[in-house]
């Protein structure tokens, strides 16, 4: 397999969660937290930890309660760092669709859209597709309700008991990336 069918078979949030967005809304995106602009009309929110302050976060409440669309890359809750677990956007996203009363527009994981979009252009279906990952909930739980099997490696941000979170729990549970693709290798291929 050619290293350029290869980056056609994997997605990530970037890549797969902008589609929607794209289709969604016809008109520009002008703000993304951090990113100033003259007229925002809308407010995007991905994992920008430097901006989560209060006085941006007030700013996209503002916007968002003036009628701009809250989007959210994705929900995640926290995410892994070198000097370990930090929270993720979702908390963030959370707090201003509390404050504003209004429901973000999530393009990304735990998204079913964000999975299909991911297998747009590879003629597979779902329940022929595998997504590996460390969360649960918005890896291998938004997968398997895309019709994916998920796949839950114990590295990266995985805590303990992290498979009793969803239902139904992960397909497989490995310890490693390498683990899950000898799997799919063995067994599902």
């Amino acid at each position: 397999m050619g290293r350029e069918e290869e980056s056609n078979r994997f997605h990530g949030s970037p890549s797969s969660g902008w589609n929607p967005v794209r289709t969604h809304f016809n008109r520009r995106l002008d703000f993304h937290l951090g990113i100033e602009t003259s007229e925002p009309n809308a407010v995007v929110i991905g994992l920008a930890p430097d901006h989560f302050n209060y006085q941006t976060m007030n700013k996209a409440f503002r916007l968002v309660l003036d009628g701009a669309p809250l989007i959210a890359i994705h929900k995640a809750r926290y995410y892994k760092r070198k000097d370990g677990l930090a929270l993720g956007p979702g908390p963030f996203v959370t707090g201003l669709e509390y404050a504003t009363d209004q429901k973000a527009m999530v393009v990304g994981k735990p998204e079913q859209t964000f999975f299909l979009e991911a297998l747009r252009g590879t003629n597979c279906g779902p329940e022929e597709a595998v997504m590996i990952g460390d969360d649960c909930r918005d890896d291998v739980g938004g997968a398997q309700n895309a019709g994916m099997l998920g796949i839950l490696v114990k590295t990266g941000k995985y805590r303990y008991a992290d498979e009793g979170k969803i239902n139904p729990p992960p397909y497989l549970i490995c310890e490693s990336f390498p683990h899950a693709v000898e799997h799919i290798l063995q067994h599902l291929l």
